[in-house]
């Protein structure tokens, strides 16, 4: 998949390695962001991510079971849990139009 263009995003998967505590404020972050887009964004184990994922963001360091796990989704790796540039462009491209590149 190349990508995804905004109007097509409704759902967010912010998945993680079934640890609970940073990947859920990153998801509550989101859903704050979010919240006048119609966008829903929800938390799973990246071992569970849901066939109706738009978009996937999780740790680089897990996006190789993403990938897996989620075959042809949009994938939004970042590094750092608050404030990382990759998750930033993920909500301005969703707020202002584009397309999320995967």
């Amino acid at each position: 998949m190349a990508g995804i263009d905004s109007k097509d995003i409704h759902k967010i998967i912010v998945a993680c390695d079934a640890g609970m505590g940073s990947s859920v404020m990153l998801a509550s972050q989101l859903r704050k962001q979010l919240k006048d887009s119609g966008v829903s964004v929800e938390h799973t184990p990246v071992n569970s991510i849901p066939d109706d994922a738009d978009v996937v963001v999780c740790h680089a360091g897990l996006a190789a079971r993403a990938r897996a796990a989620a075959p042809g989704k949009v994938l939004v790796p970042f590094q750092i849990f608050l404030g990382d540039p990759a998750v930033t462009r993920l909500v301005n491209t969703i707020k202002n139009g584009g397309t999320v590149d995967a």
